[in-house]
């Protein structure tokens, strides 16, 4: 069994990226023969060897146009290369690759994986519309990252029959108990809130803000990233004489990043827009047993992740004063707070690891490729059972 990654690009900037390069990794690890397509948005196009049957392959672009990166040679190579593979396995939304799909020409099994609806560039999915549609039709399986997103995304409704889900699992992050120690000493006596990520309007930085205003004194926010907003959101805090509770970090290394989900108290996701499908950010908290306050987003799997009352607690979209609600009621009861803690690393090592993962994608490989029963009706992949028809 080989497989293709295809989509999107490398370095790595995102989720989707990020996906693609911990199932090529990972596939690697198990013994199969698995690579991994994409766009080079750093000018580099050689091949990142990452074992002896497991490569990055990365390919020249021309430019980047409504967050598409325009690679011709992505279809060259692809034509190149694709009968190798017995699964190709795209990530969407990339119109680039379903491009670089449909004229290579490959007769074998698809497997789509719909990270998310196109949702921003309108423009973009007028033209990309017809292609997005035959990727649809195209695909043996569609794989969503939670139930909740594959049965209410619109593109989807039609093709319930051969959708399914996979949950992303990621290895939990170490405890680093000395760096852990240094943050919580520069707040000393305070309850930390944090939270990391683009500071993009979706994120709905504004509200997490703004929430402070209705916390005591001892709260304090971080903020972890970069990103076009970072002026903006400086302005709000300044505005609101927040500037000593509230901090925008900038970057964070992966190396830092686990000791600031350490030191936190609790983890606070505030994004408004579905484009939030899943937040990756929420289960590397929970693998540290941070409780979770997340929104409730209208079609994303966002909730789903953090289960309402086991890992935290779920509140509504743009609404300041619910979130500040919820983070008082757990960090204000010991009990509680030990409950959501205990749950969220529960809920982490029942659902998002990453072995978790990579077991049932090779499961659903081998499903597809040699089916032992017909497409229909329950399999169980370890812990977690799928509920599938296809």
């Amino acid at each position: 069994m080989k497989i293709l990654q295809l989509g999107k690009f490398y370095p790595i900037r995102g989720g989707v990226e990020k996906v693609m390069e911990i199932f090529t990794e990972g596939l690697a690890e198990r013994g199969y023969a698995s690579d991994m397509l994409c766009a080079s948005h750093d000018g580099r196009v050689d091949d990142i060897i990452l074992g002896d049957e497991s490569r990055i392959m990365r390919t020249k672009t021309w430019m980047k146009l409504a967050a598409t990166m325009i690679s011709p040679a992505m279809i060259w190579r692809l034509r190149k290369i694709c009968r190798e593979y017995d699964i190709i396995h795209i990530h969407h939304p990339d119109p680039m690759a379903t491009l670089a799909l449909f004229c290579s020409g490959y007769k074998g099994k698809v497997v789509l994986h719909w990270h998310s609806d196109i949702l921003k560039q309108k423009f973009l999915l007028r033209f990309f519309a017809p292609f997005q549609n035959w990727l649809i039709r195209r695909a043996d399986l569609i794989l969503g990252t939670t139930p909740v997103y594959v049965k209410e995304s619109p593109f989807l409704s039609k093709v319930q029959s051969k959708t399914n889900y996979l949950p992303i699992g990621v290895d939990p992050h170490p405890w680093l108990g000395d760096e852990i120690r240094e943050i919580r000493q520069q707040y000393p006596d305070k309850k930390i809130l944090f939270n990391i990520g683009r500071l993009v309007s979706y994120k709905g930085y504004q509200y997490l803000i703004e929430a402070m205003v209705h916390l005591p004194q001892e709260y304090v926010l971080l903020i972890g990233g970069k990103g076009s907003l970072k002026e903006e959101l400086q302005e709000l805090i300044d505005r609101l004489d927040l500037q000593e509770r509230v901090k925008l970090l900038g970057f964070i290394s992966d190396t830092l990043k686990p000791a600031y989900f350490g030191a936190c108290d609790v983890f606070c996701l505030s994004s408004t827009l579905k484009t939030e499908a899943y937040a990756i950010v929420q289960v590397e908290a929970m693998s540290l047993g941070r409780p979770i306050v997340a929104t409730e987003i209208p079609g994303s799997g966002v909730a789903w992740v953090n289960a309402h009352q086991e890992s935290g607690l779920n509140v509504p979209i743009k609404d300041a004063q619910a979130l500040a609600q919820a983070i008082q009621k757990i960090c204000q009861d010991p009990e509680l707070w030990s409950s959501y803690s205990k749950g969220s690393r529960q809920r982490f090592f029942e659902v998002f690891t990453k072995d978790e993962m990579i077991n049932q994608l090779i499961h659903i490989y081998t499903e597809l490729l040699h089916p032992i029963i017909p497409w229909s009706g329950i399999y169980e992949c370890n812990r977690t059972i799928y509920q599938a028809s296809f």
